[in-house]
């Protein structure tokens, strides 16, 4: 039976823990750790009793928990989810006390203050997925910017504060113009209202133009969020720049908030302009595609190649959101699902690499299979998953987002398909010519001879990523059946406002 405060104990739990980790001495750094992991797995257990709950057979919002919170605005406290957001809220309470138990070795300052802002930006990411009250999102959209902020401004490299710095003020710029839409979009109904479900039935009756530059107003704070090109760069230097755990969290769950707010708001509140649009947007998604692995592959940091290649990942993404067919959107929500796996495993890995020798230079390295089997074979399987081998998860949210494009009456040109399929090629092209050089040939650095392989922690840490690399890969159906539903519903809504389009 569906429990609706399930929900608010999920986003009370990190908060809570959160709390409880600043009132622990520093000294205690062990306590601090197993606290902060407590909470996070807390957290995932409530997750787990969602998914046991959840009714992937109906179409409209679950555990939904509404408290008034300004009457006279009617903005409340309300929360729910659906299938899409489930996904998502899963993939977030799966990574975060992974990410936590790989920082043990690495974070030795100011632990506590570290693992309070980790804590903390899950709460906000879980807030983020199952806000169904605009205002109560924008709020926890941009309070989930300050634990990132410092994750990277405190805890990242040589250049962290550039970084940080970037990071927050592209994202606070597309806020700004989102907020005004927000605004704008609450005052369309005879009375003010920040109600998502009541907006869905408003939205798409705004007149032309304005409904346009709301669209685009969204648009725009997401697709820097996303990152779409042109909007990319200020990914690769956060990347670059923070932490292993931040790497992961930003490539895992952040990046997702963007596609997400895609398929949540732009499409449902405004499906005209979203179908205008989509030619256009489509374009940018493919440029990125090509774009990001061409970049990827010639970088000589292999954190940085890991990080262009999100670029070209969340390219496909947004090509299957904009493609308007039930195989491309079930393709991208679950290609949001796979990058966080497989990114999250290779940037996992690399900061285990990093942690031994310093150097994340991909010439640093040469013939490391031979010193480090364990480590090679995982990060062989996590590059094979970010490729798209068939069998493994990468491939099925592809092919499903090339079908679907393909089959697309709103693109409708099969050029979409045809240049965001060379991308495919291109990530085999990066990913492999990477890993030969990092792998195979003569160990020509010594120090390579001396570094331990991979120990129990961190196979604890990388074999429930790779585990779900394979499930994915051979049974796409226990996850793609949990959004079918509502992926149909979202295409129906935009359909009965856009009907000659889809025809």
């Amino acid at each position: 039976m569906e429990n609706n405060l399930l929900l608010t104990i999920l986003l009370l739990t990190p908060i809570i823990g959160s709390i409880l980790v600043l009132f622990l001495k520093e000294e205690q750094k062990n306590v601090i750790r197993v606290t902060g992991l407590f909470i996070s797995v807390i957290a995932l257990i409530v997750s787990l009793f969602i998914l046991g709950d959840f009714d992937s057979s109906r179409s409209d919002f679950q555990f939904i928990h509404k408290i008034l919170w300004v009457k006279s605005l009617d903005i409340s406290y309300h929360v729910g989810i659906d299938g899409i957001s489930l996904l998502l809220l899963l993939l977030t309470t799966f990574l975060t006390p992974l990410t936590l138990i790989s920082t043990w070795k690495s974070i030795t300052k100011n632990v506590k203050l570290f693992t309070f802002f980790m804590l903390m930006l899950e709460a906000g990411m879980i807030g983020v997925f199952i806000s169904l009250d605009l205002f109560l999102f924008y709020v926890l959209w941009e309070a989930m910017l300050i634990p990132m902020y410092f994750i990277i401004g405190v805890w990242g490299g040589e250049q962290r504060i550039y970084a940080s710095v970037k990071f927050f003020i592209f994202t606070m710029a597309g806020s700004l113009l989102m907020l005004i839409a927000i605004i704008w979009l609450a005052m369309s109904p005879p009375t003010f209202t920040t109600d998502l479900i009541k907006l869905y039935g408003v939205g798409p009756f705004v007149k032309g133009d304005i409904q346009m530059w709301m669209f685009l107003a969204f648009f725009i704070s997401f697709a820097i969020k996303v990152p779409l090109f042109p909007l990319h760069t200020w990914l690769p230097d956060a990347h670059v720049q923070a932490p292993t755990a931040g790497s992961v969290i930003l490539a895992g769950v952040l990046l997702k908030m963007g596609t997400f707010g895609l398929i949540r708001f732009c499409l449902p509140l405004f499906p005209q302009s979203a179908v205008i649009a989509a030619p256009y947007i489509s374009v940018l998604a493919v440029i990125g595609i090509i774009y990001g692995a061409l970049v990827a592959m010639v970088q000589k940091d292999v954190k940085k190649l890991v990080a262009y290649s999100s670029v070209s990942h969340l390219g496909f993404v947004v090509l299957g959101i904009f493609a308007f067919t039930q195989e491309a959107l079930q393709g991208a929500i679950i290609q949001m699902i796979n990058h966080g796996i497989s990114t999250g495993a290779l940037f996992l890995l690399v900061g285990m690499i990093y942690d031994r020798t310093h150097s994340r230079e991909i010439s640093f390295y040469g013939g490391i299979a031979k010193t480090l089997p364990v480590f090679s074979t995982a990060l062989l399987l996590a590059s094979l998953s970010s490729v798209g081998l068939p069998g493994l998860n990468g491939f099925i949210g592809e092919f499903l987002i090339l079908t679907g494009s393909f089959k697309s009456l709103v693109l409708n040109n099969w050029w979409y398909t045809i240049f965001a399929a060379t991308g495919v090629i291109f990530a085999a092209v990066y990913l492999l010519w990477m890993y030969q050089r990092v792998a195979f040939g003569k160990v020509t650095n010594d120090k390579l001879l001396a570094i331990p392989d991979l120990n129990s922690r961190e196979l604890f840490i990388l074999l429930p990523l790779l585990v779900f690399a394979v499930w994915i890969g051979i049974y796409p159906g226990s996850f793609l059946e949990l959004t079918d539903v509502n992926s149909a519903s979202i295409l129906g809504h935009v359909k009965e406002f856009t009907f000659n389009f889809l025809q």
